[in-house]
């Protein structure tokens, strides 16, 4: 487990105790900032609600985006699987959806122990940074972003806090990305259909990456 993610798993293991299975708990200001979030990285997935494909949820917390897929897709043709760097998220989202049966759930401690999957997405998993110099910090993003692609099939998603935030709301211990970086990134390393959402009234943007 390199340091980066030791320290976002102790910050993430300490968000769940203190908050429980709430948008709290994996560090939302609030339900609707956790949904608009889902509703983009979503986006990313079949548009027919009959669509049959497997899902990788990195950074799953406890779980919520299940009940998004859930309300999106008919049916049991999506396989979900969700991966946390905490323990004690992944131990409260076993518990929440034992009775979803293509639903599954992994602790890991490396982006190496991934599996392929036909879609990834990512929620909030570039926010925390805490002490890691922004240089340092994004060499993790990017090696994180290789990992993602490499597996999956059709495509993946993620969101990052914007480097276009207001100055005066910035906080220390946040990374803010340079969308137009990221994009450019993307573009020229993962696929050449791209798409940036910097469009929905918060304070990051979404990557849409399709295959």
């Amino acid at each position: 487990m390199n340091d980066n993610i030791k320290i976002a798993s102790r910050y993430y293991d300490e968000k769940i105790e203190t908050h429980g299975t709430t948008p709290k708990g994996v560090d939302w200001n609030s339900v609707q900032a956790q949904e608009v979030r889902f509703e983009q990285v979503l986006k990313v997935l079949p548009e027919n609600d009959d669509s049959e494909f497997s899902i990788n949820d990195i950074g799953c917390g406890y779980g919520s985006l299940i009940d998004s897929l859930n309300s999106r897709y008919t049916g049991s043709n999506v396989t979900y699987t969700g991966y946390d760097i905490s323990a004690k998220m992944i131990s409260d989202a076993r518990e929440s959806f034992n009775h979803e049966d293509n639903a599954s759930f992994r602790h890991i401690t490396s982006m190496d122990e991934l599996s392929l999957a036909d879609y990834s997405v990512a929620s909030g998993i570039f926010n925390i940074k805490q002490n890691t110099s922004n240089e340092s910090w994004l060499e993790y993003v990017l090696d994180t972003l290789g990992h993602i692609n490499s597996t999956s099939r059709k495509g993946f998603s993620f969101n990052m806090l914007t480097a276009y935030s207001d100055i005066d709301r910035m906080q220390e211990g946040l990374y803010y990305g340079d969308c137009c970086f990221i994009f450019d990134y993307c573009k020229k390393n993962f696929s050449r259909n791209v798409a940036l959402l910097h469009d929905y009234d918060i304070y990051d943007f979404t990557i849409l990456i399709k295959k």
